[in-house]
């Protein structure tokens, strides 16, 4: 089960993984920079220091500004994509109740338009029968 020459590369709890060299961005030191040279509040950082530098205080207060930029982001796109939702979803509602209320009127007119045509049908015929007498 356990292959000693493939487990020779895993890092144990027990081994301490030195941060990357001052020359190599990874996306954790990249975020850290960005977020540091945007944000007023967090005392910027020298070119060399990561993410693993960083003191608690430091840590907490770069972890608050990126969870307000995230959520302000995610409360634009959720707005955005509730807005299109509901829009959709009260054209398609008032498509089917336009398409209803317009079958039921063009029922109401056939009615009404077949009683007229009824009525005048029979007043023309009293008419005729009236004059023969």
């Amino acid at each position: 089960m356990n292959n000693p020459t493939l487990d020779a590369n895993i890092p144990t709890l027990t081994e301490i993984i030195p941060p990357p060299a001052a020359g190599v961005v990874t996306a954790e030191s990249d975020l850290t920079a960005k977020a540091a040279a945007a944000t007023p509040n967090v005392e910027k950082a020298s070119a060399e220091t990561s993410v693993y530098t960083l003191t608690k205080y430091e840590r907490s207060e770069l972890e608050d500004v990126l969870n307000e930029r995230v959520l302000r982001q995610v409360q634009g796109r959720i707005d955005f994509v509730l807005e299109h939702r509901v829009r959709d979803s009260l054209a398609d509602a008032l498509q089917t109740s336009i398409e209803a209320l317009t079958s039921e009127i063009k029922r109401g007119l056939h009615q009404t338009l077949a009683e007229v045509i009824a009525r005048a049908i029979a007043q023309e015929l009293a008419r005729l029968q009236g004059s023969k007498k």
